[in-house]
């Protein structure tokens, strides 16, 4: 079992800490505290569109389809009380095939974390792939 443990440090920041290699990640408030580091909205975002990466990852291994590069731009909206929705934009380095396409989109909505948000909070994805050269 992972062990984590958050730690509030004072002035609205936190130290997220993942043991045993003790591994941070720190936090603080935008609108209260200095805003220098990631909120915990940007962890939540963060965290959604690595879980989706890294099952598409899964495929890929098995597949063998390169997809080192993609990143994902990603948009938290909150009201006061609670994420609204969160918009992610996929960036594939490779303009795969449409079977390929599929696999990977089909990993990416599997992702364990999308499947645990509220039916109220709006989840949109969008995939972009290079448009293939005409030749």
């Amino acid at each position: 079992m992972v062990s984590l443990k958050v730690i509030y440090d004072g002035y609205q920041h936190c130290t997220a800490i993942k043991g045993p290699q003790d591994k941070m990640v720190e936090m603080d408030c935008p609108y209260s505290g200095k805003g220098e580091n990631f909120s915990p909205e940007n962890m939540v975002g963060s965290g959604l569109a690595g879980c989706m990466l890294i099952s598409m990852g899964m495929v890929a291994i098995r597949d063998k389809i390169d997809i080192d590069g993609t990143t994902v731009d990603i948009d938290v909206e909150q009201s006061e009380k609670r994420i609204e929705s969160i918009s992610l934009v996929v960036n594939m380095p490779h303009a795969f095939p449409l079977p390929e396409r599929k696999k990977l989109e089909g990993a990416a909505g599997l992702c364990p974390i999308k499947s645990s948000f509220h039916p109220d909070i709006s989840i949109s994805v969008e995939y972009v792939y290079p448009k293939l050269a005409n030749l």
